[in-house]
Formats: structure tokens, sequence, C-alpha cells
């Protein structure tokens, strides 16, 4: 896990920690953790305590956001590190229009993989 360079926080409207999210989804907080662990969610350090964290757009009402496990998938073969994953899910694009985690969240998730895909070329 990597602990966040403070521009790239920045970006990042809020954040969740694990136990949060296990109890936002009903599940045991070590599910929580084998899903960082298997790279469906990313999670970073962040605060004095240095708790692992994950941004919040990444947890919908009941699951973790449709796309997002495909998404970082695609990043990760890309070569992206966490924090370029980070930045480049919430740097706002105009022509998206938002952010590609906004976006996700809306459920446009095919824009977002193919532009991820684009990356790789």
């Amino acid at each position: 896990m990597t602990e966040i360079d403070p521009k790239i926080d920045a970006l990042v409207p809020s954040w969740l920690t694990l136990p949060d999210i296990a109890e936002r989804l009903g599940v045991e907080v070590t599910r929580v953790r084998q899903w960082v662990k298997e790279g469906q969610l990313i999670a970073v350090r962040r605060g004095e305590n240095r708790v692992l964290q994950v941004p919040a757009d990444f947890i919908g009402e009941d699951r973790i956001v449709k796309g997002l496990p495909g998404t970082i998938t695609l990043l990760k073969d890309d070569g992206f590190t966490v924090e370029e994953m980070l930045e480049w899910l919430f740097t706002p694009d105009d022509t998206l229009p938002g952010t590609p985690a906004q976006a996700l969240r809306e459920n446009r998730g095919t824009e977002v993989k193919r532009r991820a895909q684009a990356l790789a070329v």
C-alpha cells in the first residue's frame, strides 16, 4: 500500500477506511482487505495514523462501483502506479465530462474502459 502524495490526495473528494466500507456493504473487513489485495479496490495510507483508506467514490450503495475493478486492471496492465491510477481516475476531463471515477459511478464505464485501453497504445 502506498502513502499518498498531497497533490493527488487533494484530487479525491472523500475517503473511507476499510472498516467503514465493510460496514457500508455489510461484509467483514477481511473481505475488503481481500478486494484491495486482489486489485478490485485501490487503498493508500493517509493521515496522521497512516490508516488504509479508499476513495469513497469507489463504493456504491451495495457494492464496489461497477466497472472499477476492470478499469484498475487495465491501468495496472498499462504500467500505472497506484498514485497514477488515482490521478487519472480523479482528474477532470471535459470530453468525458467529469472525472473517470464520476463516469464509473454514473454507469458510463464503457467509455472509461475504452480510454484506459487507449492509454496503452
